[in-house]
């Protein structure tokens, strides 16, 4: 589980979250009143940010690739703004696949960046003007930022994970929630279900019940056929990582022996040398997520490390074709409307 996230936000709420509940209180009524009262610049390009209610990984970054591809193939010219997990940077910097690394960008927005330009910075207002004047983007694709972004966003689109749905329900310090639903669903324009599982019913009945549209997504891996009928060892640095491990069987390898490690994890060298003798000693394989990887491609990796690792490479596939369309065409259609207002 992700150091972020301790377990018992994902279970029923006990002694801890009693002991907490004054602290997420007045946590929730901080988040809610700065939700409300942020001053959000105007970009001169639609904003559509992929967010989620939650600490802790839901999938967005996928969701966000698949988006982008979308917008391709309507002849738009996306960019991504991303505050990352590396480097503080005192101006926006856009990601250089050939020269940057995950410590200094982040493992999320090099993924991102295989797809589209990506500013990464704290000042997404600043980003989205890199973005826009010196590389041509004409729609811009927030990866995170729904509670604290300071600019516009057009539609946002919240990601819930199936099987985790928002945890115990509380807010940060005893649960997972980053403000309240219903503070949050105020600035949602649509919920994504992602996944399989039956934990995100509620809040999915929540936001119907408040008129936003609501769809349904999963992940699937795109390297299926290198993978069936192998047993491995699987070990992953990610917010879930038994999404991870139950994605690899799903794919037809076999899960031998698994290692999870904190979201955004950076390998030291002798922890990687320590999976290869396991997975040696086994005779195993060596699996693990494209984020992950991207982390493991600028660190210390021993000697033949990467060449023997296999990477789960995964697409997300939405229940119905029509969706990413959609929530394209609203996105330019919110901000047409908003410049005919001025």
């Amino acid at each position: 589980m992700a150091s972020e996230a301790p377990p018992f936000w994902w279970q029923e709420p006990d002694w801890r979250v009693l002991a907490l509940s004054p602290l997420s209180a007045l946590y929730g009524l901080v988040a809610g009143r700065l939700m409300r009262s942020a001053l959000r610049e105007k970009m001169e390009a639609p904003v559509l940010c992929i967010g989620n209610f939650t600490v802790g990984g839901t999938g967005k970054t996928p969701v966000a690739i698949a988006l982008a591809k979308q917008a391709k193939r309507m002849r738009l010219n996306p960019g991504f703004l991303s505050r990352g997990h590396g480097g503080s940077f005192a101006q926006p910097h856009v990601v250089d696949l050939q020269h940057d690394s995950a410590k200094h960008v982040g493992d999320e927005p090099l993924l991102l960046a295989e797809h589209a330009p990506v500013a990464v910075t704290p000042n997404r207002a600043a980003g989205a003007r890199l973005l826009l004047e010196r590389h041509g983007c004409d729609f811009l694709i927030m990866d995170d930022g729904f509670q604290s972004a300071r600019i516009h966003i057009d539609y946002a689109l919240v990601v819930v994970d199936a099987r985790y749905g928002i945890g115990n329900g509380r807010v940060i310090p005893g649960g997972p929630l980053r403000a309240k639903v219903v503070d949050q669903l105020v600035f949602t324009s649509g919920l994504l279900k992602m996944g399989e599982g039956t934990a995100a019913d509620p809040v999915v009945r929540q936001a119907a019940r408040a008129g936003r549209p609501i769809f349904e997504a999963r992940t699937e891996p795109s390297n299926k056929a290198g993978l069936a009928g192998r047993r491995f060892l699987a070990f992953a640095g990610i917010g879930h990582p038994e999404k991870f491990f139950d994605t690899v069987r799903e794919a037809g390898g076999e899960v031998a022996l698994k290692r999870p490690f904190p979201d955004h994890h950076f390998y030291a060298e002798d922890e990687l040398v320590e999976l290869a003798v396991t997975a040696d000693g086994a005779g195993l394989g060596l699996i693990t997520t494209a984020k992950d990887a991207a982390r493991l491609r600028h660190g210390a990796s021993p000697p033949g490390f990467l060449d023997r690792l296999d990477v789960l490479e995964i697409d997300t596939v939405f229940g119905l074709d029509h969706v990413p369309e959609r929530i394209i065409g609203e996105t330019l259609d919110a901000w047409r409307q908003r410049k005919l207002k001025g």
